[in-house]
């Protein structure tokens, strides 16, 4: 509006700033010196006056010739202009600010807080001025150029002076605050280039006198005590609490500004007695509650150790991705039975039996029968080893095996006689299961091979005697001598017989030995064979973490290079795909993300390719070669004249690059094949080819994501997918992987078939599709999440949906615990349940309906159970919201990874809510009690024992080695105390405190810029006619 009123004033403004800005151009180019400089500015000024705000930004900006730093001959020009009056004390640190080098090191953090917090106003923020590159000695010399006004008495010339210099003095502490944190937080990075941190030292130690200086003069302190500065007063004290922790290296001058902030501000403004007292009140409350958990008292209730407990905690490790981490369940065992190992053996027996049992019953054997079977038979005897003390002997052990087996319930595990008898229906899942679990066993030396009979109670119509135990080095050894042994090796994972361990990890041996010696050929034909067997990913991840099967592939993926120029490059194509083709299998089974299999790097390919490759790219947004990759593609694919796929297309695009094109191709072969520009004989022609089958992963991802979406082109994909997935392949080889690549994507592409199948049910082309997917469907994914059928049951199985439908899952649980006889059927349980309900509900909300359940089966009598039934699910791993694996501390960069977000555990509300209990028992004592007592049951459970307490360590290899040692082998390996390795911090020292600074920051003596911060006499012996730079080396600035 100002604008407006006065269009002539502004006018002369913009006239004057152009004079102005001419004069400063020609001074730096004619190198003019000071006396001309004095000469020509007050008839610059008598023609065309400017403030003193506009005279400081226009001398002290970055020039469009020069912004690396501010000219030497300007400040004695700034010297001049103090002189005249034309400059003042706030306008010169005000222009400083604006254009200081520091702000560089704040403005990323600041532009994402801006973004979130302002808006629309985020485009005009994101227009920062041009600032210098380096400005720490030009600050340096104005800061003392300023004191020395203060020393003079002309920096305050009137009330409004000292108000904007609280300002302008505000924004630099507040600049130095979040420069120093920006550098702190970023220390690692910031190694490589000290002359950041020497900068921010060299200007803040100019800085400070200027503030110490600042406060203690009498005009200064005059205007801010008056009851208009009350708003500067409370933003100096903001700006100064920030500002004193930046100093850890110089106590004597943060002791001098926190005295000045806690007591002469505070004394300006006198404490507001109610406020005062609220925030006592506030402070009694939280220390209350910080002290009151440990201190809270409630009512001893004997809990008892369930059947359902360590169910529950099987259950929901193997709900989808196997979670199976030894020193983790280890410790769950020893921490509810608190020494009873007998108990807890024959407790882990059970649950083992009921968890295979309880898939048997809910009809997910098909799907789940596999890998369960597996963990009872090959990983339990092994968890038995290392759960056994040396002290136990093999007669113990036999009894706990015996006394498990003797409550299985022989109608759904059936002995050797029952399974001839014709009146049962026997079950191929659970046939043999005992045989083969006491077999196991005696391989392991758990029971002796002579007592297999007297344990099973009958002869055994399966059991061999001379079955004997692999070793995981002979294995290895083996199979690379001789590659044929690998395909068997890996059909071999089916076994049940307890050498299924040494085979697992022999195999991850095999990848990790064929990735360092880069033998892709036969690393290939291993990858594949894996990816052609779903259920052997599952038998894999029961022995080993899957960071170790997938990151020495990924590494390899990432280094991929043509080691022959001269060689073919179908075959090289055909290695990265058949090996690809297994961290697909891995990621889409699972469902994971590049985290989760230990990529911490955006830059990595292998990261680029599972998250960027099924998504299309228009022509626009290809970068550098990709369009002449693109192009030659699809030539190379469609077109019969161009001569098909060469080697010269081959070898200018690797593979990891062929890979983020498979989706953009696929788009192009939709609109071609829809516009008739390419036939169905075009497209069968290659896509049989061996070594673009796995690429049919991302590329069908890309087809079943389009098919969501109306368009023209929805019916050219179903065609499409018709001569993808029902060709007639010439050679086992391609229909094995084309089997392999259907797995991987069988889910998402039913549910895109079924929805576009809704929108037109006439269309005949659409069954074919689901009926060649129908086989691959059970074992396409394990990820743990809950199918449509499972939440339709859930939320209509009563009137309050999902949280009713836990509720009756703690009480089946319960019942089943209170009655658990021999024959006793295992309750229903899948954790799939309260995983999606805790991600549908709330977490807190599903909380919420536990406690309720446990307040009400502890009035009727069964708080024992309940408890512990309750305190399973909580403790309970959620295959959902596993935190990724521990990367390490930089990634490929230097820099810091940043932290994965996920959401709150039941485990993490419940902490939350028990830190509460105070506030909670003032409104409920009952609940109160509920949560803490619950609280503490489900810590106690989850405590992780010292690395020497552990009988086994993390990296500690389980006793797969062979020989006749059995038990007392692998107890006096456990006994030996090994230990995973940890990651030594303590013994590293983060300097990040101002220990280190140079002797420009001046917060130590030796130098003539030092600065004694404990000194008490006056900081500036400061002479008030010395010049502004013929008197700089006089200036006493030792405290003495």
């Amino acid at each position: 509006m100002e604008a407006n009123a006065n269009p002539e004033a502004q006018s002369a403004l913009r006239e004057a700033v152009k004079y102005w800005s001419d004069f400063i151009a020609r001074c730096i180019f004619k190198r003019i010196d000071v006396p001309k400089f004095k000469e020509f500015i007050p008839l610059i000024h008598s023609k065309h006056p400017l403030p003193p705000v506009v005279v400081a930004d226009l001398f002290l900006r970055p020039q469009p010739t020069d912004d690396v730093s501010l000219d030497p001959r300007f400040p004695p020009f700034i010297q001049i202009l103090t002189q005249l009056g034309y400059v003042d004390a706030p306008s010169l640190l005000l222009a400083l600010y604006k254009y200081s080098a520091l702000h560089k090191h704040v403005k990323p953090a600041h532009n994402a807080e801006q973004t979130d917090a302002e808006g629309n106003e985020a485009s005009q923020k994101s227009q920062e001025p041009l600032r210098w590159r380096i400005s720490a000695w030009s600050e340096e010399l104005i800061f003392f150029h300023v004191i020395k006004m203060v020393v003079d008495g002309t920096a305050i010339r009137e009330p409004r002076a000292a108000l904007v210099l609280v300002k302008v003095l505000c924004k630099w502490m507040d600049l130095f605050t979040s420069t120093s944190t920006a550098l702190t937080a970023d220390v690692l990075g910031e190694i490589q280039n000290p002359q950041h941190r020497d900068d921010l030292e060299t200007s803040r130690a100019a800085f400070v006198p200027l503030l110490l200086r600042m406060i203690e003069s009498t005009e200064f302190l005059s205007v801010i005590s008056k009851p208009l500065a009350k708003g500067s007063r409370k933003e100096l004290s903001q700006s100064l609490s920030g500002f004193i922790h930046t100093l850890e290296g110089a106590p004597g001058f943060a002791e001098r500004l926190e005295m000045f902030r806690s007591e002469t501000l505070a004394k300006f403004d006198p404490a507001d007695k109610k406020k005062q007292a609220a925030a006592n009140a506030a402070m009694d409350e939280l220390l209350e509650n910080a002290a009151g958990l440990d201190d809270f008292v409630v009512a001893d209730i004997p809990i008892s150790n369930t059947r359902a407990g360590l169910y529950v905690h099987l259950n929901a490790s193997l709900a989808g991705r196997p979670l199976i981490d030894d020193n983790a369940l280890l410790s769950y065992i020893h921490n509810r039975y608190q020494g009873e190992t007998q108990s807890g053996a024959i407790d882990l027996i059970l649950a083992s039996f009921d968890v295979l049992a309880n898939a048997v019953f809910r009809n997910e054997a098909q799907r789940d029968a596999h890998v369960l079977k597996s963990f009872l038979v090959n990983k339990v005897p092994l968890l038995l080893c290392q759960l056994f003390s040396p002290q136990f002997s093999t007669t113990s052990s036999e009894f706990c095996i015996t006394e498990a087996l003797n409550r299985v319930d022989t109608s759904v595990f059936p002995t050797a006689s029952l399974m001839f008898d014709e009146s049962r229906s026997n079950n191929p899942y659970t046939e043999s299961v005992r045989e083969e679990f006491c077999t196991a066993c005696a391989l392991h030396g758990l029971v002796q091979r002579e007592h297999v009979e007297r344990i099973l109670g009958e002869t055994s119509m399966s059991y061999e005697p001379s079955l004997e135990k692999l070793s995981k080095d002979k294995l290895v050894q083996d199979c690379l001598s001789d590659s044929e042994k690998i395909q068997g090796l890996v059909r071999d994972l089916d076994k049940m017989d307890g050498n299924v361990g040494a085979m697992c990890q022999a195999l991850v041996e095999i990848i990790r030995q064929l990735c360092n010696t880069k033998e892709t050929v036969f690393l290939r034909v291993l990858c594949s064979e894996l990816a052609q067997k779903p259920q052997s990913l599952d038998i894999l991840l029961l022995f080993e973490k899957i960071t170790s099967v997938l990151e020495p592939l990924c590494q390899l993926l990432d280094t991929w290079r043509y080691d022959d120029p001269e060689g073919e490059y179908q075959p090289i194509y055909e290695e990265f795909g058949g090996i690809m083709l297994l961290v697909l299998a891995f990621v889409y089974r699972y469902n994971l993300t590049p985290p989760d299999i230990g990529i911490t790097s955006p830059e990595s390919g292998v990261a680029k390719i599972l998250t960027r490759a099924h998504i299309a790219r228009d022509n626009d947004e290809l970068v550098g070669r990709e369009n002449a990759h693109m192009n030659g593609w699809i030539h190379g694919l469609f077109d019969t004249e161009s001569g098909g796929l060469g080697d010269e297309l081959m070898s200018s695009c690797p593979p990891q690059e062929f890979y983020l094109l498979v989706a953009s191709i696929f788009q192009s072969t939709v609109v071609a094949y829809t516009f008739g520009y390419i036939n169905d004989e075009q497209l069968k022609s290659d896509v049989g080819d061996t070594f673009l089958l796995p690429s049919l992963v991302p590329a069908i991802q890309y087809l079943s994501d389009a098919l969501w979406v109306e368009q023209k082109g929805q019916k050219t994909i179903i065609k499409i997918l018709h001569l993808i997935l029902l060709p007639n392949l010439a050679s086992s080889e391609a229909g094995a992987m084309l089997s392999s690549v259907k797995y991987l994507i069988a889910k998402p592409l039913e549910n895109s078939l079924r929805t576009y199948q809704k929108q037109d049910p006439k269309n005949q082309d659409i069954e074919p599709l689901l009926r060649a997917l129908k086989d691959s469907l059970p074992l396409s994914r394990r990820t743990g999440a809950a199918d449509h059928n499972e939440m339709s049951s859930w939320a209509s199985s009563s009137s309050s949906g999902l949280a009713g439908a836990v509720k009756h899952t703690i009480q089946g649980l319960v019942q089943w615990s209170l009655h658990h006889g021999i024959n006793a059927t295992p309750a229903s349980y899948t954790h799939r349940q309260l995983m999606a309900s805790c991600r549908i509900g709330g977490t807190r909300r599903m909380l919420q309906v536990m406690l309720d359940e446990i307040r009400h089966q502890s009035e009727a009598g069964s708080a024992s159970i309940v408890y512990d039934v309750v305190a399973a699910m909580i403790c309970a791993p959620d295959v959902t919201n596993e935190p990724p694996p521990a990367a390490s501390i930089l990634d490929v960069s230097g820099n810091m990874p940043p932290p994965v977000q996920r959401p709150l555990t039941l485990r993490e509300v419940l902490r939350a809510e028990a830190e509460d209990c105070r506030k909670l028992q003032k409104k409920d004592p009952v609940l109160a009690e509920i949560v803490v007592r619950l609280h503490r049951r489900v810590e106690t459970h989850m405590v992780l024992p010292q690395p020497q307490a552990l009988l086994q360590g993390q990296d500690m290899p389980l006793d797969l080695s062979g020989g006749a040692g059995g038990l007392e082998d692998a107890m006096a390996a456990a006994a030996a105390g090994v230990q995973g390795d940890a990651m030594a911090v303590d013994g590293v020292g983060l300097d990040m405190g101002m220990g280190s600074v140079s002797s420009d920051l001046g917060l130590g003596g030796g130098s003539a810029g030092g600065l004694d911060s404990t000194g008490d006499a006056d900081l500036f012996g400061l002479d008030s006619s010395m010049g502004m730079f013929d008197g700089w080396e006089g200036m006493d600035l030792s405290g003495s």
